[in-house]
């Protein structure tokens, strides 16, 4: 192989200025072998290229050529297939995988080896080799190292090395000196072997002939030997006199020790006390605003916080190891303690003696609010507490016991205030709702500041319809849930009592908000997720709804701000305890007026709650009038099921005609009323099913009545009654009913044919029957132009029939007609005409029909009825117009 590789580098690469690195013997896989070189190398001139060239030996002589190139930098992967066994088969990736086995293992390894040097060396390309020992990769060369071509670590890559032009110049000319040398090379080489013994003995001679210059060296060393020896002796002489030396400056080191310890004990000591003079002293002016500041004046108020709030900071200092135990530290504490406990005193006497006052100043104010439908403000009181906000905040953190004192106390007075209030507040309400207070008392039982309800609501009596005339008051009276006496409410009346409930929500709404953010802020209760003072403790609310009690330290945060929104519930139900109560009776007044006022109260107390679960969903008012609304939907579910009960009782009169049953026009009412009401409501799918429960108890029940009439026919009822609720539903365009609106039309329709067909009947009887007889003969298979032949239905019995109906008794039979169905349809609707117009129509339909009979079964015998389509047309216009 050293031979080849010289011969390649020879006759290929020292042309092309390129020196061969590594080569292996291969041959390419799985294919008929056909063995050639894969060789690496590097150019001589800078910058250097790294190639893979595939040499093969040519066909026609004894040399070898390149057959291809690649470029080492497209190389992206070698596979050397198995990294644990011996293979000689081998991948390299460039633009495509080329597939070797390698003539051995050993080359196999030697070449790899050789490009992931050339690689690291050259290019620092990312080449991945896959299945390689981690012994054939050696590490790179250093950055700093010289990395010339021609530099010596080439040694590395292989064993040979190309002459130099000295070299080959000597190696001429020894050979020209001994020519024999190419013949006879043991004489060559032995030649060579004398001239070495010759240069050999020449060495050694010289080396004796410096035995004197040795000598020399050797005194000069003796005489270097002896004046260390002196040295060392003055250095000892030296030691000894610097050893009393040493001793004395170890003393004064220690000393200087010492010194630096007593120094570093007084700093800390120094420390320790100005620590416990800054964070434990407390000014005197502190001392006398905590004993006997002013609690009623602006300045006076901040000099008791600031005192607070340092003395609270004295008392929370973190004392270091040992502080508990000095006796000023103890003193200090007590003093505290004390100064703690004198200022708590005096502001829970002074807080209570403000609620008091202000709840009887407040209560003396109420008078001038009773006649109009205003609540008083308590702005002005809330504005004066809130100046103590950060001292209920001192004793929160300092004395639990008094700040829940003082809570459960303000609970106390505020609540028998605002009992009061809201009392005499829903009392105007109701005056104002019933009219005058006697006229509420005398006809609603409304007694007392409570608004309670005496009475029961009356139930309605059985229906009678007794005609048409009467519909209105059978509607209203029908469609009234509540007393009989509220059952003529106009729309003046209800939209009074909405302004006046929506009065009502509008002056509670500020009031719980105002006094729920009072009690947030001056109570110091966290209503938002914030960070807790570390000195604050979660507060909670006991199982029985009683006094506040503590949580212990260790509780976590999330816990601390429910319990603390559990506290503000609490206050909030206890304040306003009356509120709920006095709403129900409220609405209960309102239904019991009239049953149609839940549709407002639904409307009005389902944007107020939606208003205040947008402002806090876990307030009071929110939570409150979420109740209240669940009283209101109900009211408003009784008022429909109530309305669908009275569909049912209804009973019409044997002995008038029915018309527009009063339900049918309530529902209109009904409908009308609601979609005024409910215009952008939020509670619009309420009103969606109230309307399919009620539209579905209207059509059970006209179907119902219909089939009981005996003085209308039941077709007229069920026309005249769902044209109406098609006409309603049309024009008020409820998306929901749709379904509903399109069978009402095809009910109407339905019920004006079948109502034309049966009332028209047969007009022309004898001329009917004849006609009826020939159709019987065609289908029992006789010819139609046969037919005349028949005895019974020759030509001279048809004529005889036709003449039978002439003109003016066909005229007479129509106008007997156009009375009966007069008689029957109702005027409200004004469904005569178009009854009488389908009569028309279905009587020139069966006019035609003869014609088409006598032209078939009696062809050419120019038999034609007595009166034409025109005089039918004359007939029927002129009959509606005398009427």
């Amino acid at each position: 192989m050293t031979a080849i590789k010289h011969a390649l580098q020879r006759d290929i690469f020292t042309p092309n200025d390129e020196r061969l690195l590594g080569i292996v013997n291969v041959c390419k896989a799985g294919k008929k072998k056909k063995n050639c070189f894969l060789c690496a190398t590097v150019t001589t001139e800078r910058p250097v290229q790294v190639k893979v060239v595939k040499v093969k030996k040519s066909d026609k002589g004894d040399f070898y050529k390149r057959q291809q190139t690649w470029e080492l930098r497209d190389l992206t992967e070698v596979d050397a297939k198995d990294a644990s066994k011996e293979n000689p088969e081998f991948d390299l990736h460039f633009e495509k995988v080329y597939r070797w086995l390698a003539s051995s293992t050993a080359e196999k390894n030697s070449f790899i080896s050789c490009i992931w040097k050339l690689n690291q060396r050259y290019l620092r390309k990312k080449v991945e080799f896959v299945n390689v020992s981690s012994q054939l990769l050696e590490e790179s060369v250093p950055s700093g190292e010289s990395q010339s071509v021609a530099g010596g670590d080439e040694d590395a890559l292989d064993d040979y090395q190309e002459l130099s032009t000295r070299e080959e110049q000597d190696i001429e000319s020894m050979m020209e000196m001994c020519e024999y040398a190419i013949s006879n090379a043991e004489a060559f080489a032995e030649q060579l072997s004398k001239e070495l013994q010759v240069l050999d003995g020449a060495n050694i001679q010289s080396i004796m002939a410096s035995e004197k210059q040795v000598n020399i060296l050797m005194q000069l060393l003796d005489e270097a030997l002896a004046e260390v020896d002196t040295i060392e002796g003055k250095l000892s002489s030296y030691e000894e006199m610097l050893q009393s030396v040493k001793e004395q400056m170890d003393q004064i080191s220690q000393s200087n020790r010492l010194i630096q310890i007593s120094n570093t004990n007084n700093g800390k000591l120094l420390d320790e006390i100005q620590f416990l003079v800054n964070y434990m002293d407390l000014s005197k002016g502190h001392i006398r605003a905590l004993q006997d500041g002013d609690l009623t004046s602006p300045k006076g108020i901040e000099a008791c916080i600031n005192a607070s709030e340092a003395l609270l900071q004295c008392m929370n200092v973190a004392l270091r190891p040992g502080h508990d135990k000095l006796m000023a530290v103890k003193q200090q504490q007590l003093l505290f303690a004390e100064l703690r406990d004198t200022f708590a005193r005096r502001l829970t006497n002074h807080l209570n003696n403000v609620f008091v006052h202000q709840g009887h100043d407040q209560s003396s104010t109420l008078s001038q609010h009773t006649v109009e439908l205003t609540l008083p403000k308590h702005s002005p009181l809330h504005r004066d507490l809130l100046r103590y906000a950060k001292l209920m905040e001192w004793l929160k953190n300092t004395h639990r016991e008094k700040y829940e004192g003082l809570s459960r106390t303000y609970v106390d007075y505020m609540s028998r205030l605002y009992e009061r209030e809201i009392k005499d507040f829903f009392e105007v309400a109701k005056i104002k709702m019933a009219g005058t207070t006697k006229e509420a008392k005398g006809k609603f039982g409304l007694h007392g500041s409570s608004g309670k309800l005496t009475g029961s609501t009356s139930s309605l009596n059985k229906l009678t319809v007794q005609g048409s005339n009467s519909r209105r008051s059978q509607s209203s009276s029908l469609l009234d849930m509540g007393n009989m006496s509220a059952s003529d409410l106009d729309v003046a009346d209800r939209t009074k009592f909405d302004k006046i409930f929506e009065q009502v929500l509008s002056e509670l709404e500020p009031l719980c908000l105002a006094e729920q953010d009072f009690i947030s802020k001056f109570f110091k209760l966290q209503q938002h997720p914030t960070v807790t003072p570390p000195l604050a403790q979660p507060e909670t609310e006991e199982p029985d709804g009683g006094t506040l009690s503590r949580v212990p330290p260790q509780a976590e945060h999330r816990h601390s701000l429910s319990s603390e929104k559990d506290m503000v519930r609490l206050m909030m139900n206890k304040i306003f305890q009356s509120i709920e109560t006095e709403l129900n009776s409220l609405i209960a007044l309102g239904d019991k007026i009239d049953s149609f006022n839940s549709l407002y109260m639904l409307v009005k107390m389902s944007h107020h709650v939606w208003t205040a679960e947008n402002v806090d969903p876990a307030s009071y008012l929110s939570t409150t009038l979420g109740n209240v609304l669940v009283t209101v939907k109900r009211n408003f579910d009784k008022c429909i099921s109530g309305q669908i009960r009275q569909m049912e009782e209804v009973k019409i009169s044997k002995k008038s005609k029915v018309g527009i049953l009063p339900f049918v026009t309530g529902f209109e009412e009904f409908a009308e009323l609601a979609e005024t009401i409910f215009r952008n409501a939020e509670r619009r799918g309420d009103l969606d099913k109230a309307y399919v429960k009620l539209i579905t108890a209207v059509f059970m029940n006209v179907e119902k009545v219909a089939n009981e009439s005996q003085k209308t026919p039941r077709d007229v009822v069920m026309m005249e009654n769902f044209h109406h609720i098609f006409s309603t539903l049309s024009r008020l365009k409820i998306s929901c009913l749709d379904a509903e609106r399109r069978e009402a039309k095809h009910k109407y329709t339905d019920h004006l044919q079948s109502y034309v067909i049966n009332s028209l009947g047969q007009p022309l009887e004898k001329l009917n029957h004849f006609f009826e007889g020939v159709e019987a003969r065609v289908a029992q298979g006789v010819r139609e132009e046969e037919v005349s032949y028949q005895l019974a239905f020759n030509k001279q019995e048809l004529r005889k029939v036709i003449k039978e109906y002439p003109g003016k008794e066909v005229k007479k039979g129509l106008d007997n007609l156009y009375k009966k169905v007069d008689k029957h349809l109702c005027e409200e609707e004004s469904l005569l005409q178009v009854v009488w117009h389908s009569m028309q129509d279905e009587f020139i339909r069966q006019y035609k029909h003869f014609e088409d009979l006598i032209g078939r079964c009696y062809p050419g015998s120019g038999i034609t009825m007595e009166f034409t389509i025109q005089d039918m047309l004359e007939y029927f216009s002129s009959i509606a117009q005398s009427h």
